[in-house]
This record gives C-alpha cells, sequence and structure tokens, in this order.
C-alpha cells in the first residue's frame, strides 16, 4: 500500500496529521458553539426574521447533538495533552530542562484565556492552561500510574467522591411542621398608580461593557458550575489531557501512517467501546437523554453519577473512533491530500479559536448583532458556521505563505522566551 508521507514529520519536525486533526477538531467545535450561540442566550428583542431551511432545522440538532457536541472537543483537548509531550520531549532532546519555560507558557495561555473569555463566556483556554501545570506535575509518573488515573476519572471517581462524602458530613433531614405566621392585611388601593402614570418598561442596554463584566463574573461562576457541578465535563477535560500525554509518550503519530492494520484494529475497538457503554448508560438510566442530565433539579443520585460517568466515556470512545477514522482515511494518499488542506488552519489553532470566539460574539451579543442573528434556525447557523470555518482555512492558507506562525502562535511563542522571535518566512 502506498501510504501518505504527510504523516511523516517533514516540515521542521512536525507531524502534520496532527496539524490537520487539529483543524478538524475546530471544525465541530465552530459548529457546536454557533448552535449554542456562544453561550449569549438573549430574550430579544429580535428583528423580524422569516426562517429559511426550516425542514432542516431538526436534522441538523440531532447531528450537532449526536456526532459534534463533546466529540470534537474531547479531540482538541487530547491534542493538547499530546503537545505538552512533544515540547518536552524535544527540549528533553536538546539537554534543555523545559519545565519552567512551559510553566510561564501556561501563565501566558490563561491570560489569552481570560481575554477570550471576556467575549465568550465558555472559552476553555484558561481552564487549559491550569490543566497543563496539572500535567506538568503528574509528568514524573509511569504510564502504567497516568492510565489508572485517567480512568478513575473518566469513571466518575471525583463525583463519586464527593457524593459519598456529602451523604457521609450530610444529617438525615427532618420534617418539621411550622405553621405559616397570618400575613399582615394591606391597606386597600396602597401602592396603587392609575395605569396612565405606569412608566413604561424600557429594558435595559446591553453595552459592550456590560457583557465583558458580566462574562468575566457570572459567566466564569456558569462556567465552573458547568464544568464541575452540574456535569463532569472539567474531569473528562482532564483524563482526556492524561490520555494525550500517554499517547504521545507512546509515539503513536510518528508511526500511524506504517501500521494500517493496527490503526483499523483500533478503530474497531473504538466503535465497540462506544456501543457498549452506550448501551450500559441505557440500562443504568433507560430512556434518560444522558446529554441533558445536568438540567436535572434537585442533588445528584447515585443513578446519575453513574448513568453520566457511562456516558462520558461512551463520548470519549465515540472521540476516539472519529479520530481514528480521521487518521485512517488521512493515511489514503488521495483523501490525505485533501484532508491535508486542513493543516493549516491546524497551525493557527490559537489565532482562530480565539477568532472564532470574538466573531461568534459579536454576532450574537445584543451589543452586536444578537438582535439578527440571535432570531436565526439551527440550519441556518450551520451555513453560517461553515462560512466562518471555510473563511478561516483561506485566510489560515494564506498566511501561513509569507509567516512562520499564526498572529497568536507568534505572541505566545515570542512571550514565551522574552525576546521577538522570526515571524516572516
Amino acid at each position: 500500500m502506498t501510504h501518505n508521507t504527510n504523516l511523516t514529520p517533514a516540515q521542521g519536525g512536525r507531524i502534520t496529521v496532527i496539524d490537520a486533526l487539529r483543524g478538524f477538531s475546530l471544525l465541530g467545535v465552530i459548529l457546536v458553539h454557533f448552535q449554542q450561540h456562544y453561550s449569549v442566550h438573549s430574550m430579544g428583542p429580535f428583528n423580524e426574521h422569516t426562517p429559511i431551511l426550516a425542514q432542516f432545522n431538526d436534522a441538523v440538532f440531532w447531528f450537532v447533538q449526536n456526532v459534534l457536541m463533546g466529540r470534537f472537543i474531547n479531540i482538541f483537548a487530547f491534542l493538547f495533552g499530546m503537545s505538552f509531550f512533544i515540547q518536552m520531549d524535544r527540549a528533553a532532546k536538546k539537554g534543555i530542562d523545559f519545565r519552567g519555560r512551559f510553566l510561564w507558557r501556561m501563565v501566558i495561555l490563561f491570560a489569552i484565556g481570560i481575554i477570550g473569555s471576556a467575549f465568550y463566556s465558555g472559552d476553555i483556554l484558561s481552564l487549559y492552561a491550569i490543566y497543563g501545570v496539572v500535567l506538568l506535575l503528574i509528568n514524573p509518573l509511569k504510564n502504567w500510574m497516568l492510565t489508572a488515573l485517567a480512568a478513575l476519572i473518566l469513571l466518575g471517581a471525583p463525583k463519586l467522591t464527593t457524593f459519598a462524602y456529602d451523604k457521609i458530613t450530610t444529617p438525615p433531614a427532618v420534617e418539621q411542621v411550622v405553621e405559616a405566621p397570618e400575613r399582615p392585611r394591606m391597606p386597600e388601593n396602597m401602592g396603587e398608580r392609575p395605569r396612565g402614570e405606569r412608566p413604561p418598561f424600557v429594558p435595559e442596554r446591553i453595552t459592550f461593557a456590560k457583557s465583558v463584566e458580566n462574562n468575566l463574573t457570572r459567566g466564569a461562576m456558569e462556567k465552573i458550575n458547568y464544568q464541575f457541578q452540574a456535569t463532569n465535563r472539567g474531569y473528562i477535560t482532564l483524563a482526556i489531557f492524561i490520555l494525550g500525554l500517554i499517547v504521545g509518550r507512546l509515539r503513536f503519530f510518528e508511526t500511524a501512517h506504517l501500521h494500517m492494520r493496527r490503526n483499523l484494529i483500533l478503530f474497531a475497538l473504538f466503535i465497540a467501546g462506544n456501543l457498549i457503554f452506550g448501551w450500559l448508560a441505557n440500562i443504568v438510566a433507560p430512556g434518560m437523554d444522558p446529554s441533558m442530565w445536568f438540567l436535572r433539579s434537585g442533588p445528584p443520585t447515585l443513578q446519575t453519577i453513574i448513568g453520566t460517568a457511562l456516558f462520558d466515556v461512551e463520548l470519549v470512545f465515540s472521540s476516539a473512533s472519529l479520530l481514528m477514522a480521521f487518521v485512517i482515511l488521512y493515511n489514503i494518499p488521495a483523501i490525505g491530500k485533501v484532508l491535508n488542506v486542513l493543516a493549516p488552519y491546524g497551525r493557527m489553532g490559537l489565532t482562530n479559536y480565539v477568532s472564532q470566539s470574538i466573531i461568534g460574539a459579536c454576532l450574537f451579543a445584543m451589543w452586536g448583532l444578537g438582535s439578527t442573528f440571535g432570531a436565526w434556525g439551527y440550519a441556518e447557523l450551520m451555513i453560517v458556521g461553515l462560512g466562518l470555518y471555510i473563511s478561516q482555512i483561506i485566510i489560515s492558507t494564506i498566511w501561513l505563505r509569507y509567516f512562520k506562525y499564526g498572529p497568536l502562535e507568534w505572541l505566545w511563542r515570542s512571550a514565551t522566551y522574552l525576546k521577538w522571535q522570526p515571524f516572516k518566512k
């Protein structure tokens, strides 16, 4: 079989399939975020809008929920964990202790994440920066220890631990019957105002400054609650970071183009894992939509904790299946040549991710174009998201013909070394 030489580290030591895979992962990310209005949930007022392609809305919604959501962001996180290994490994080969520099690099990424969060409250770069520090701390552990740690996290150990702790420390509720005090009678007509004197209701005008304040305060708290309380998303991301580190140590992508049979076997195993854990999740909580469990009211139950953990593992297997499918297709020369179009996008992944957030905020926030795009349907937003993604591919391809790095990648690299790095080719 003819192998795709794009898989080999031919461009300055880069393994281009990783760049292409990062670009692929960001396709799913942008499409999901467009459906979520970049966490801008406004009640209007919206401009009048006659929906087009409304007949496709249900199909697009299903596709986003069952194919994209949670899966592509997992691949993005996995590649971040792998990039940690690549940076540390390359430095070690040169006899350089990169730990201090990497720690400073994560401080810079955290700052970039805060800036991104000012536009999009769901931005995850600041969380990734914290997890980068965690990887630095656990890097001395052997692979089997890291594997065990990732498995425990994936199977819901953090939530099970807090659940058990709450059960032990929280005293049982005691029912008490308390008579409600009699409400005092209010004088008739007290506080009434003739209808004609009532001032009209004027909704508060949402400004950019107010939006930034909200995103960095209430939005940040809501993000933390979603990541660690309402769902397991924050814990799962850490586990996937660890898996990325492990796979990096195994140098899987350096030889992936030589082992098509192994790739096919892994793909089949990941599909099987996806089906098995989905079946188990349905047994534990039949008839429930696991992706909506975070909307439940009341404290979590053992059933929902275990069911959510099984669903999360299913989601990880689904992400792994997509990843392996991409690698297999990339290794077929005719298809790999097409998929390699995504490599420039992936090389500028940081720039493209942050610019997605800024553009998304401008489109959906009420200080921007939210009164228009906020009323659009799923199918229409899918088209807009694809249009933005394709535009970014074109811009990234042209940009990298003249420059070595994307704008944010160059700034990040320069700040890491506290010295302006070569920019133009």
